[in-house]
């Protein structure tokens, strides 16, 4: 590190921007596999450290106030996303608010195109993840267990046994049984055993949004441990606004930016790689705020593909009253999970979807007045509740795979600035043509197979819903898609942008697709392979 009047100059063999979950588990193989010093740059600061996490989860419970300190920037924000500010910008990103749920994507997804002539096929194919998959598991710790092998294929069995299938999820596992359905514990970055110098899970329940034991997985132990192994340098509080490229070479120079914290601070990184690690939105927008002269589209742009083909998935969910007796509140963020939906073989119209089933206690609350409005207090309020928690409700929900279009994309909008005068991302998803058209049929196939579910379990259907969130999709990649051809890709098919040899993308930013499952282990899992090709190089 050198200073030079206001600006501070840092140097490094390889530098990340983003503290996520990948670059967490880019930066352990590295550390690892490479002799490179790394430097970690990340735009926030540190949220709420564990220690404190006990005291955080009591006050969210007691107030609803969030446990998580400092977890974004106030003029740093991507606008059209469902939050309408950005609560990733600190240290481990999303992935410190998220509930830990670790499904794999199916093989079908890396060829959707050659199964079913739509989409577009990855560059590689699920056995190419697999040991990826695999290492991702194992840094983070998942509990789970192997479904039937047609549905959940695999190289080697999960690092920790699954998560317990308690007493409520047993009997609506024998419910999904019964309507033609296997289904199973869920995978979860939770440890069912004391694994990797964290606790055991205790089932406080409160997975999302704090876990207070530390048994759920999150990137800050990754981080806290190579911080102070001194595998690699973290440098907070410093916005990354630029990359420079030599004009004649393509490759990326060095990086500048500026201090986040009051000073404003201007800094300047060289190096002799660089990744982008900084998730959908912020990857694709740097590249877009580098434009120049030289490259007047943004770096890595030569397709004009960077911010396009942005990808997710929606969601149907329903609630389903049933003739069992479930007991209220046993770990109730656990569920069962099905992918017997999304290997569905051959087909004429397409539709691909995972199934999750949990208890829930929808219908059966506690409540201030019975239906005719009488007010309820004392020993009336804890009998109705006694009444109303008999039986049992099931939430079930099927995320559905959306195929992106070309002009579902990220966008510079200069209406909206931060306070270095850069415009901020704005975000707009679309369909496909091929999943627009579907879309009506898809969600009512869902609804009808929660219709057969409740049929099959002599139940009845509450209620049913689509995705709360539809402001854009869920899971979201793309921005930077990868593949073979320069002209329709950004990447390659290891994360290298084929216009700069030493400018590499990790994770879900290069994903063609974001399947119809939750996406955190197979974003790690891309950022894996890209990580072993940098090592390699």
């Amino acid at each position: 590190m050198t200073r030079q009047s206001d600006r501070t100059t840092y140097e490094t063999d390889l530098c990340i921007i983003g503290s996520g979950i990948t670059a967490a588990m880019m930066a352990a193989h590295l550390a690892e596999h490479s002799k490179k010093r790394i430097l970690v740059v990340e735009a926030g600061t540190h949220t709420t450290p564990f220690a404190q996490r006990t005291a955080a989860r009591e006050r969210y419970l007691a107030y609803g106030e969030s446990p998580w300190k400092s977890d974004h920037l106030d003029d740093q924000n991507a606008f059209g996303s469902t939050w309408g500010f950005s609560p990733s910008m600190h240290v481990g990103g999303l992935a410190m608010h998220w509930g830990g749920v670790s499904p794999r994507y199916s093989p079908e997804d890396f060829r959707v195109r050659s199964l079913y002539g739509i989409g577009d096929d990855w560059p590689f194919g699920y056995d190419d993840l697999d040991p990826f998959y695999q290492e991702a598991e194992e840094r983070m710790g998942v509990a789970g267990e192997q479904g039937p092998v047609a549905l959940d294929p695999r190289g080697k069995p999960y690092p920790l046994p699954p998560l317990p299938v308690n007493h409520n999820l047993k009997q609506l596992q024998q419910w999904a049984a019964n309507a033609g359905i296997a289904a199973w514990s869920t995978p979860s970055a939770k440890n069912s055993a004391p694994y990797a110098g964290r606790a055991q899970c205790q089932r406080c329940d409160t997975c999302y949004p704090v876990c207070p034991s530390g048994a759920k997985y999150s990137p800050d132990f990754t981080w806290d441990a190579l911080v102070r192994e001194k595998k690699v340098t973290l440098l907070t509080d410093t916005l990354v606004r630029r990359l420079e490229a030599d004009a004649s070479t393509g490759r990326i120079t060095y990086a500048t930016g500026n201090r986040t914290d009051a000073s404003g601070a201007p800094v300047e990184i060289r190096a002799t790689t660089f990744v982008l690690a900084a998730g959908f939105v912020w990857s694709p927008h740097l590249l877009l705020l580098s434009r120049s002269s030289a490259f007047p589209d943004g770096l890595a742009n030569r397709s004009g593909l960077v911010g396009k083909y942005l990808a997710g998935h929606r969601n149907v969910n329903a609630y389903l009253r049933l003739p069992m007796e479930l007991l209220p509140g046993i770990n109730a963020q656990h569920s069962l999970v099905s992918k017997q939906f999304m290997r569905p073989g051959r087909q004429s119209r397409y539709l691909r979807h995972d199934l999750r089933i949990w208890e829930s206690s929808v219908g059966r609350e506690p409540r201030l007045r019975r239906d005719d409005g009488t007010l309820l207090l004392g020993d009336a309020l804890l009998q109705d509740w006694q009444q109303r928690a008999k039986g049992a409700t099931a939430r079930v929900r099927a995320y559905y795979d959306v195929l992106p279009d070309r002009e579902s994309r990220l966008d510079l909008d200069d209406a909206q600035r931060n306070r270095f005068g850069d415009p901020m991302p704005r975000v707009t998803f679309r369909d496909a043509p091929e999943s627009a058209a579907l879309r009506e049929w898809q969600e009512e196939e869902l609804r009808e197979l929660f219709r057969r579910m409740a049929k099959a379990g002599h139940g009845e259907i509450l209620r049913m819903e689509n995705s709360a969130n539809d402001l854009g999709q869920e899971h979201p990649t793309g921005g930077c898609r990868m593949g073979h051809d320069p002209t329709q890709s950004v990447v390659d098919a290891h994360g290298r942008a084929h216009d700069h040899e030493n400018l590499w993308v990790a994770g879900a930013p290069t994903q063609p697709t974001a399947s119809c499952c939750n996406g955190t282990l197979t974003f790690a899992a891309v950022g894996l392979r890209t990580a072993a090709a940098i090592a390699a190089s």
